[in-house]
């Protein structure tokens, strides 16, 4: 799943409390009432006459007992009362003898249930009692004779539900046509723990098994699934029932279908895979992009992992109401239509690089997470994290102009934000229930988990890599894996270096026979075990700090745990294995050195000017130069900053910053580091400039600083005038010009740089006297509508464009120009009509109101907003998902004063403790307190700064 952005378990409440609960007993031929909004009870109502019986299983898992082999599901929705039915029929095989099956379903009406047994050529099949524990979402078939060892049975259930009004399960979508009429759709999104809303199926992800799926339609709609349909039976003249084949083996949360009046544009792969784009009818022109980049990249991960696509197809769907990025239903991609959708003739570059993205990201997932599948959500960055490094490896090869390989270390450092702070996670984590498993769709098992596989990719060398997932793929097909699953196989693995050799030992370890200078440590005699490496990555939360002391020739190393917060002394106990590359003044050759232990030293052939750590930041750690080792880097840039390469700028720029939050570094240090971003043009160091700079002005807009926060602005924007003076207003140059181009007059605006306002306002008079017909260069729009925005008429103007729908692609610039007014009104209303969701989608509310919340008129109503709609935001979006955390953290990241902290404590704390314990809540928490410290510590001294540097 492409994402846009805790409680304790009940199994670990005493067992024989848990068995203690009862469960009202329903006869089958009465609906069980799996109602979410009954009161959370620990004995549910017994329904009148049946008595009651205890629930026969108490934890959150499913019992192994029983497994499922097939399902056989016929689906009929209907998109006029918004309901469906269903009929589940699933084959089991027994593992241990019981009386019981026990399985997943949410707020699913039961009508009937059997138990079939074949016993040669004679079947019984028996109506079966029906328990149902809710806050487990788990129901239990009572057979009333023993399922055997070996056997095989089949289980059947009626059902029927409402089709669900968020974005999960299977869900209502709407769409207004080019002449106004508003249309249903019904589509589905089951990962993590939704199919169970479905249909009733054993939601986990290591009970796999093959599915036959029939839907029943309107004969003017059309069905979709995972597989092709195979032939399709009219039962009536007002309904056909589609047969679509048998699927491959796979997890729950890969089972997908629409039923729409989509329209589609289709091409063959070179290996023979249909590959089709489906939209709504009026979008069906913007499907073309996606559709050549889907067989592009099919074609390219095919030859990859040398193991071919295994499905006869691949759709890709753009949905209308779909809450993350995108999802790799097996067969059937879903997409939000921005993140399929593309206008050459509106687009903007960036829209371009993150459809193109988003489509690698989840055909990757079609080897890594649907052929190969974690055992449980714990490990889901192998499946998540693979496919974020596998967007970076396909897409600089297939479309070599979006130079995708310059964003890389951007992830990085999201990460490193998350990872820095206490309430991080390791990326493979316990969880047990839905809002856990939610809250491990986060930036550390996407982005740190691509960001550590990139760093092994960089150790190993590129082919050893690739030879061991393609081992890896192969050997776990159609099963589930752990972590040390994938180090295994990449332990059959050498690295390779240019003058070195490698030796694969019997027990599948690697060493090295060839004795060289300590510059390339772990070219010594030593094993190098991969899965003791990378556990010091995986099983541990954050990241190494690595000081560097340079004393002549000799290169003093150290490890500490890298944590910012009050109580962040370094942390006992963490130890990496880091793989150092370096290069010096006397130098570009990269250098290596496996550092292993807390300190260590490596000796160079002469004494060095400078020396520069984690070259073109391909490791997950930072670097501290003590002594005046970052002076030596400071001039440097100052002289010859192309002396090395923009992502090694931007890494020192990041990591200036990162030293002053834990106190390694004076803020003045950092900011005569950004003195030479004067002179800097390339994307990626001048983007990381604005990052750590604006956010710092941003501190004091909430804090009312008038005087140091303006000089501030001020500095930032003559620090990037030059270059924002050189930006033309067209969209000409390469993807990172373009990006670059766009970030650099919003922000020129933004800032009221006169010249950037003159020229916006101008664009947007044009284009307003030409009632929205005027061409504006896509690049240019953000700027231009953000600017035409600040009036009221403005405002309303551009609003009256959004509802247009030959302006979807431009919806999400629209949205932020919106959401930058100083009008309060427009605020608090597009806010409240973005959870309406008929004028403005709720699928947007999550990025609208933080956007808001950035704004200086808008971060009281933001965070009022928060609080008076939590539970309806919850109930919408789903405790623990990315939605909530983007809002949670989006809203509260600016505060810096004690007052706001206690404000945000003090609701989270009066919330259940289900809300109140969400990671998220403890990131905001943390990162207000780390705001408070930061300001208390360095306000004053920007302030004498800023005066000395003006």
């Amino acid at each position: 799943m492409a994402a846009l952005f805790s409680t304790l378990p009940f199994a670990d409440k005493s067992s024989l409390m848990m068995m203690m609960m009862t469960i009202g007993v329903l006869n089958v031929a009465v609906s069980v009432n799996n109602d979410h909004n009954s009161k959370n009870r620990e004995t549910a109502d017994v329904v009148s006459g049946n008595g009651s019986k205890p629930f026969p299983w108490d934890k959150m898992r499913l019992p192994k007992h029983v497994i499922p082999v097939h399902y056989d599901l016929l689906l009929h929705p209907n998109l006029t009362t918004l309901t469906f039915t269903g009929f589940a029929r699933i084959e089991i095989t027994v593992n241990q003898q019981t009386s019981s099956v026990i399985l997943h379903s949410k707020h699913l009406q039961i009508t009937r249930a059997t138990i079939q047994r074949r016993m040669g050529n004679s079947h019984t099949e028996k109506e079966v009692m029906v328990l149902e524990y809710p806050p487990f979402e788990q129901i239990a078939l009572l057979a009333a004779f023993p399922l055997h060892v070996g056997q095989n049975y089949t289980v059947s259930i009626e059902y029927s539900a409402n089709l669900s009004e968020s974005f999960h399960g299977f869900y209502k979508s709407t769409y207004r046509t080019q002449e106004g009429e508003v249309r249903v759709l019904a589509s589905t999104q089951f990962e993590p723990t939704a199919a169970r809303m479905a249909f009733p199926c054993f939601d986990e992800p290591s009970f796999k098994a093959r599915f036959s799926i029939k839907i029943r339609r309107e004969p003017k709609h059309l069905a979709l699934s995972n597989m092709p349909i195979v032939k399709f039976v009219n039962v009536a003249d007002w309904l056909v029932e589609d047969h679509f084949d048998v699927s491959v083996k796979m997890s729950t949360y890969l089972v997908a279908f629409i039923v729409s009046d989509f329209k589609s544009v289709s091409k063959m792969t070179t290996s023979g895979i249909k590959i089709s784009v489906y939209t709504v009818p009026d979008k069906i022109n913007q499907a073309d992009y996606a559709l050549d980049a889907a067989v592009k990249l099919l074609d390219f991960y095919e030859n990859y992992f040398s193991i071919p696509y295994p499905l006869p197809k691949q759709d890709l769907a753009a949905i209308p109401d779909f809450q993350s990025g995108a999802m790799e239903n097996w067969g059937l991609t879903t997409y939000r239509e921005s993140a399929l959708l593309y206008d050459p003739e509106k687009s903007s570059a960036s829209n371009k690089l993150w459809i193109t993205m988003i489509i690698a990201h989840e055909l990757a997932h079609q080897w890594f997470g649907n052929l190969v599948t974690m055992e449980w959500w714990n490990d889901l960055w192998l499946n998540e994290g693979f496919a974020k490094f596998m967007e970076y490896v396909s897409v600089s090869i297939t479309h070599p102009d979006l130079k995708v390989e310059d964003y890389f270390l951007g992830k990085c450092f999201d990460a490193m934000e998350v990872d820095a702070l206490n309430s991080s996670h390791p990326v493979s984590t316990p969880v047990e229930d839905p809002a856990q498993i939610q809250e491990m769709f986060d930036d550390v098992s996407y982005e740190k988990g691509a960001c550590i596989l990139n760093m092994l990719r960089d150790y190993l060398n590129a082919d050893v890599f690739k030879a061991g997932l393609v081992q890896y793929l192969r050997k776990y097909s159609y099963q589930n894996t752990k972590n040390e699953d994938l180090w295994n196989s990449l332990a059959h693995t050498c690295p390779v270096g240019d003058t070195q050799e490698s030796q694969l030992q019997g027990d599948g370890f690697c060493t090295r026979n060839q004795q060289t200078s300590s510059s390339a440590h772990w070219t010594r005699r030593e094993i190098l075990d991969v899965t003791t490496m990378m556990n010091t990555w995986t099983l541990q939360k954050g990241f190494p700090l690595v000081t560097v002391t340079v004393k002549g020739k000799n290169v003093h190393l150290q490890q500490e745990h890298y944590m910012k917060g009050s109580d962040s002394s370094p942390s006992t106990g963490y130890l990496w294995h880091v793989p150092l590359t370096y290069i010096t003044s006397k130098s570009d050759t990269v250098q290596r050195f496996l550092l292993t232990t807390k300190t260590d030293v490596l000796i160079l052939p002469e004494e060095v000017e400078w020396i520069k750590f984690n070259v073109g930041m391909n490791g997950y750690y930072i670097v501290h130069y003590e002594n005046d080792g970052w002076d030596a880097l400071i001039s440097l840039l100052k002289e010859n900053h192309t002396a090395i390469s923009s992502n090694d700028r931007a890494s020192l720029i990041n990591n200036v910053f990162q030293l002053v939050s834990i106190g390694k570094l004076s803020v003045s240090k950092a900011l005569d580091l950004s003195l030479y971003l004067k002179h800097e043009s390339q994307i990626m160091p001048v983007f990381q400039g604005m990052n750590e700079l604006i956010p710092m002005y941003k501190l004091m807009e909430k804090r009312d600083m008038d005087d140091v926060e303006n000089q501030l602005k001020g500095y930032i924007v003559n620090l990037f005038k030059d270059l924002i003076d050189k930006q033309s207003w067209n969209d000409e140059g390469s993807v990172s010009e373009r990006m670059l181009r766009n970030s650099l007059l919003l922000f020129a605006c933004a800032r009221k740089y006169q010249p950037c306002v003159d020229k916006a306002e101008e664009y947007f008079m044009k284009w307003k006297e030409s009632n929205g017909t005027l061409r504006l260069p896509n690049d240019v729009k953000t700027a231009v509508y953000a600017v035409g925005a600040q009036t009221i008429e403005g405002w309303d103007f551009l609003f009256s464009k959004y509802r247009l729908p030959w302006f979807n692609t431009e919806i999400n610039q629209i949205e932020f120009a919106l959401s930058i007014s100083r009008s309060k009104d427009k605020l608090q209303w597009i806010m409240d009509q973005s959870l309406l969701g008929d004028v403005v989608k709720t699928q947007n509310l999550p990025h609208i109101i933080v956007y808001v919340a950035k704004n200086p008129s808008g971060y009281h109503l933001a965070w009022n907003f928060l609080k008076e709609h939590w539970n309806k935001l919850v109930q919408k979006f789903e405790l623990g998902s990315p939605s909530i955390a983007h809002m949670v953290i989006g809203v509260t990241n600016q505060y810096s004063t004690r007052e706001q902290l206690a404000e945000v404590k003090e609701f989270f704390n009066s919330l259940e403790e289900k809300s109140s314990q969400l990671r998220c809540v403890q990131q905001a928490v943390e990162t207000i307190e780390e705001n408070i410290r930061w300001m208390d510590i360095n306000v004053e001294k920007i302030k004498i700064w800023l005066q000395n540097n003006m």
